[in-house]
């Protein structure tokens, strides 16, 4: 399916080839649920905290700074602190997108006002960033190693995308922005200039995604130059060594993610999005494979990635310690990045149940419930507990063992929050036959097939509190439904009703379809079994071996030492787990005592909202 049959979706990744073309904001609405209340949040409460911070933490003021020609004096923030604006217009663009009443009232208002701050910061040739290129700070183009330049300018062509798909009849400058920086990047980086990759992989994505916005091929084959410069080590060698740039063999020749966790699900990104664009099919092969070893033996239970603290990084195969997972919110959400892409290439489910995984157990536990504190790393086990956060304060990175309000690096407060914007275009896909449900959300989903019919309908549902998915066909249409069915939901069902008519439809993880002739009011209804399980380990993990994690649907569960009435390091299974009253119910032993409690289990993405506590999510059975 080539993607110029239809209208651009107003979506972040819209490959012009591949087996699927995502549907966009302006296609599916999710009107409710977990992930619509998750998005009310945000856009009440997450976008003005971020701005708000921005604000204090004098990221913004930077730029002010920059275009009254006063810097370096009084720049505050670390050297990749411009992303976070670029992140933060971003998601602003976004949730613009998919609410009317963003358009015309204070969302709009405060994204022409960021962007002129921008605008005015920017020189004459194109070129934009608070911590380089003038009188007292280093060079442009000095520091590429650690600088971030390039990383930066990657995130403002991603603003500028979002802008461009869901108000390209906006006259705010942001697009202009864009493309000013973007020729510059082409020039100095180009064939005939820098041989040279920035330390932190971020703009080839943004390239890519700018030039099948704008219709730049120009912009493509920049970023496939800079996938194919990484390996060359030009970055030179560092203490962890030239794998956390992904620097030290080509991308074509990895045998799987390593290195730093963010810059190897960006890089892998990237890397997808140009073999798609190019049909390098021997690049898309590898890129697979890489996928493959990664979800199997470098990914922890909740789908979060990076078992090293030290470098925020990839461990060898099967080192995933959970006392010590960093599983930086951010490597999660790359992650979904890279997954997406190989998923509308090949239509293939089980790059939609990583995504599924690491949205319920990643991105969904690192926001507070009032949107405006985040964990940065998530751990896996909590052995001492918590400190809350002074609200008032900046945390250093990583180092809050509760949610922070904000960091010296706050990379995924801005990065949580665009991902809730944009999350309605993760949710289904199209074909020149039909509509695929990858995500389960309460949602309206209408979309017009290459052939021009009209594919519309409604889907109902309380996932993941229970099962029970239930699909109405707005408008009368032939076509095909399809529906993934999770990995773990053996024993799910599938129920068509038309009239009076009732059919079953055989179910096996993977995907399930539909074809016929559907009328309005027609009703398709998915079972999936959301009971309780308990699930052990691969054999070769080390850290967890001899204990078990005990899931419900897509949901990892954890023991917490408030409902345990112990510290979690006492618990040793002692039964099945069991709902009841509307949770799920472990019998576990206490160690010293040896006396057996029935403990409710939280799900793993509300943990500590409660207060301090300790926490595990690997119980031993001995």
């Amino acid at each position: 399916m080539t993607m110029s049959d239809t209208t651009t979706p107003a979506a972040p990744v819209v490959p012009t080839r591949g087996r699927l073309r995502p549907l966009g904001l302006d296609e599916v609405r999710i009107t409710g649920g977990f992930w619509g209340e998750r998005q009310a949040v945000n856009g009440s409460a997450t976008l003005s905290h971020i701005e708000s911070r921005l604000e204090s933490e004098g990221w913004l003021p930077n730029f002010d700074r920059a275009a009254a020609g006063t810097l370096p004096a009084g720049r505050r923030g670390r050297e990749f602190s411009d992303s976070e604006v670029y992140k933060y217009l971003e998601a602003l663009a976004w949730e613009i997108g998919r609410t009317d009443a963003g358009r015309d009232g204070d969302l709009e208002e405060r994204f022409h006002a960021v962007v002129g701050r921008v605008a005015a910061a920017q020189e004459p040739d194109g070129y934009v960033n608070t911590m380089f290129g003038r009188p007292g700070q280093d060079e442009r183009w000095t520091q590429l190693q650690w600088g971030h330049e390039l990383y930066c300018l990657g995130h403002l062509f991603q603003a500028a995308v979002a802008r461009v798909r869901t108000r390209p009849d906006a006259d705010d400058g942001l697009i202009d922005i864009a493309r000013r920086a973007a020729d510059l990047v082409c020039t100095e980086f180009g064939p005939d200039g820098r041989d040279a990759i920035c330390g932190h992989a971020e703009v080839e994505v943004g390239l890519v995604e700018l030039g099948r916005a704008l219709g730049e091929q120009r912009y493509l084959d920049q970023a496939a130059l800079f996938v194919e410069r990484h390996g060359a080590g030009s970055l030179g060698e560092i203490e962890w060594g030239r794998e956390y740039f992904q620097d030290d063999v080509a991308v074509r020749d990895a045998e799987a993610l390593r290195g730093h966790a963010v810059r190897a699900n960006y890089l892998s990104s990237a890397a997808a999005d140009v073999a798609t664009e190019l049909s390098d099919s021997t690049l898309f092969d590898a890129l697979r494979s890489q996928w493959d070893r990664t979800a199997e033996r470098r990914t922890y239970v909740t789908g979060g990635q990076g078992s090293h603290h030290q470098d925020e990084a990839f461990g060898d195969d099967w080192e995933l310690p959970p006392d010590r997972a960093y599983s930086e919110t951010c490597a999660g959400i790359g992650s979904i990045m890279f997954s997406w892409r190989l998923l509308l290439a090949t239509g293939e489910t089980q790059y939609a149940d990583l995504i599924e995984r690491t949205l319920f157990n990643v991105v969904a536990t690192s926001p507070g419930s009032d949107g405006r504190s985040f964990f940065y790393a998530n751990t896996l086990h909590q052995r001492t507990p918590g400190t809350p956060a002074d609200p008032d304060a900046t945390s250093p990175r990583a180092s809050s063992s509760l949610r922070a309000p904000w960091f010296e690096v706050s990379c995924c407060p801005p990065n949580v929050a665009r991902t809730f914007a944009s999350l309605a275009a993760y949710v289904a896909t199209a074909d020149d036959d039909g509509v695929q449900l990858h995500q389960y959300a309460p949602a309206s989903v209408r979309a017009a097939l290459p052939d021009g019919r009209v594919v519309a309908f409604e889907v109902s549902t309380g996932y993941p509190a229970d099962g029970d998915v239930r699909i109405e066909i707005v408008e009368d249409a032939e076509f095909t439904l399809s529906l993934r069915v999770p990995s773990w939901a053996e024993g799910a069902g599938l129920r068509v009703r038309s009239g009076d008519s009732v059919t079953e439809e055989p179910t096996a993880a993977g995907w399930v379809a539909v074809s016929r002739a559907f009328r309005a009011g027609d009703v398709v209804e998915l079972s999936l079994p959301v009971t309780p399980r308990a699930v052990a380990p691969h054999p070769m993990v080390d850290a967890v071996r001899g204990s078990v994690v005990i899931e419900r649907g897509p949901e990892v569960l954890a023991l917490e030492s408030l409902d345990f009435g112990a510290d979690v390091g006492e618990a040793v299974v002692a039964g099945d787990p069991v709902e009841r009253d509307g949770r799920v119910v472990l019998p576990v032993r206490r160690r010293s005592s040896g006396d057996v409690v029935e403990s409710p289990l939280v799900a793993y993405h509300d943990w500590a909202r409660r207060g301090p506590s300790t926490m595990r999510v690997w119980i031993p059975t001995v």
